[in-house]
């Protein structure tokens, strides 16, 4: 899932050197930080967050097969 997320966050961004992916695992949840530049918050967000829901959207679709719940998280 982090080289998921890397991948599509760097493809959106200006500055794609100052992107930034962790992922913290547990039993049923796979939790996946983002960080952007702070001048890149708005392409990854988007207008009303449709970016974001659809990071969100492909991410989950992704895991699906691996039956845990998975949460993006943008900073």
């Amino acid at each position: 899932m982090k080289e998921l997320v890397e991948v599509i966050a760097k493809s959106l961004v200006d500055h794609p050197e100052e992107v930034v992916v962790t992922e913290t695992e547990n039993d049923k949840t796979i939790v996946v930080e983002l960080k952007v530049s702070a001048d890149d918050m708005g392409k990854v967000i988007g207008k009303q967050g449709r970016v974001a829901k659809s990071i969100r959207t492909v991410v989950k679709a992704a895991a699906s097969k691996d039956d845990k719940k998975v949460i993006v998280e943008i900073q």
